[in-house]
């Protein structure tokens, strides 16, 4: 039984283990590895005892606990592996979401030479800084629209010599999607699609090119779970599952399609329907009669609601700016661990060339506060030190309220940072959200508070105002 179809205890799984404490996996003993396990912090290779001949059944039971629910499909190119699927739970607070949804930008064969190359550059260049993340785009969606061999089998070429990225290969014509396998060579692009029309033409090219195929079935559910059947009888064992993407008047079938589908894997067990889902927010751009801003905002909006409603991989047309980014930061917000706050490593860092003068400033190790604050710091100009204390991931204001920003902890992170060796004067500033603490925080390490902005886009003002540029050697003065 999948794991997300009922509570799946450590005890289980540890009784299936050899139960050595051999510490080979890493763990101190064989519960701990248990429970990394059922949390899915730990994989059963780790663990060589039971892969000893004599524990095939358990081996085999634990994989058939563990196994997800949603099957995991590696899509790859020479360079780079992209996988998605691999679903436990159907709602992110269940657990958590693996595989963030993989978007891919879509091409198309009767472009130019210069157009494709330009439109393959500018896909593999995208890139986002994020709270300390690099947002990216993971495939290239290569759509035959010519309908010709040659052609595709050519723009298949090219783009392969010019991207590390894997692709999708995206025809109904099975000798022209085998024209585009003959040219990709090593690898394993996705073949889109197979329907009940050519499923078995295009079933023969993923077994031979070793390749997963996706399942086109739209607004159908039980035909496409009948087309997975005839095709994991057949022989095909990674499938993705494109339930239809409809936009105009159909949006609610849309949704309703990729929530049964997954409620049906995850909470049924309905292993024919345990497949990643495709979604193609692309079909807007087939209405006519629209202005391109219109039919790329609709997009953007297309594509945020199927990422919600459990699309594992996506394919796009428009990648202006103002569309794909807010596509890749909610992703990043979805797929991030809900029992983990992103935080960033506690310490001292320095911005610009600061000296014995320079301000000292404390901060939270949350990620979206801490990366906030240094771009603010890094715009005033002034070179200073910043504290960032451990707060367990947690912003200033819930730090504070929730006991994880303390007097205490801002003086034990003054100390271990050492910074008092750094500057001569002996002023702290706190954030405006955190003044409360700054009578205890005065008496316990000796230090002059001074209360910050309320708001981090205050500190270049609040620093180029109140901190002189250069400070009475005994304290450094504020203006």
């Amino acid at each position: 039984m999948p794991l997300s179809r009922r509570s799946l205890s450590p005890t289980e799984v540890y009784k299936l283990l050899p139960r050595t404490n051999c510490r080979e996996c890493g763990e101190e003993n064989c519960m701990a590895f248990a429970t990394k396990l059922v949390n899915r912090e730990a994989t059963l290779d780790k663990c060589p005892p039971i892969h000893e001949k004599g524990r095939e059944a358990s081996l085999k039971t634990l994989w058939e606990l563990l196994k997800p629910p949603v099957k995991e499909v590696s899509i790859s190119s020479k360079e780079a592996t992209v996988k998605i699927g691999g679903k436990l739970v159907m709602y992110r607070h269940e657990l958590t979401y693996h595989n963030p949804t993989a978007i891919a930008i879509d091409v198309w064969d009767d472009m130019s030479e210069e157009e494709l190359l330009n439109r393959v550059k500018e896909v593999e260049g995208l890139s986002y800084e994020y709270i300390g993340r690099t947002l990216r785009l993971d495939l290239i969606a290569v759509r035959s629209t010519s309908n010709d061999m040659g052609r595709f089998g050519e723009a298949v070429k090219k783009i392969k010599e010019n991207t590390r990225l894997p692709l999708v290969l995206c025809s109904l014509d099975p000798n022209v999607m085998e024209a585009g396998l003959v040219s990709y060579g090593e690898g394993r692009p996705l073949i889109y699609a197979a329907t009940r029309d050519n499923w078995r033409d295009m079933a023969d090219l993923a077994l031979m090119y070793r390749c997963p195929l996706a399942i086109s079935s739209p607004r159908d559910v039980d035909g496409l779970k009948s087309l997975a059947r005839t095709l994991v009888e057949y022989g095909v064992e990674d499938l993705v599952l494109d339930p239809g993407t409809m936009w105009d008047g159909n949006l609610s079938d849309t949704i309703n399609n990729f929530t049964m589908v997954r409620r049906a894997a995850t909470k049924i067990g309905d292993e024919l329907l345990g497949f990643p889902l495709l979604a193609v927010p692309a079909t807007v751009w087939m209405s006519e009669g629209e202005l391109p801003e219109i039919k790329a905002w609709r997009e953007a909006c297309l594509a945020s609601m199927l990422m919600v409603r459990y699309a594992d991989l996506m394919i796009m047309h428009s990648i202006e700016g103002w569309t794909i980014l807010p596509t890749l930061i909610l992703r990043e917000n979805i797929y991030t661990d809900p029992r983990k706050p992103v935080a960033v490593e506690s310490g001292l860092r320095t911005f610009g060339s600061p000296s014995e003068d320079s301000p000292v400033l404390v901060t939270s190790n949350f990620a979206l506060t801490y990366y906030t604050v240094a771009a603010d710091l890094e715009a005033s100009g002034v070179g200073c030190y910043l504290v960032v204390t451990d707060t367990e991931g947690l912003s200033v204001e819930s730090a504070v309220a929730g006991r994880k920003l303390t007097a205490d902890k801002i003086a034990e992170a003054l100390k271990a940072s050492r910074v008092e060796e750094k500057v001569k004067h002996r002023k702290l500033i706190i954030p405006g959200r955190a003044s409360r603490l700054s009578g205890e925080i005065e008496e316990l390490t000796g230090w002059t508070v001074l209360v910050g902005p309320m708001d981090s886009s205050d500190i270049p003002k609040f620093l180029q105002e109140k901190w002189s540029s250069q400070p009475s050697q005994e304290s450094g003065q504020l203006r």
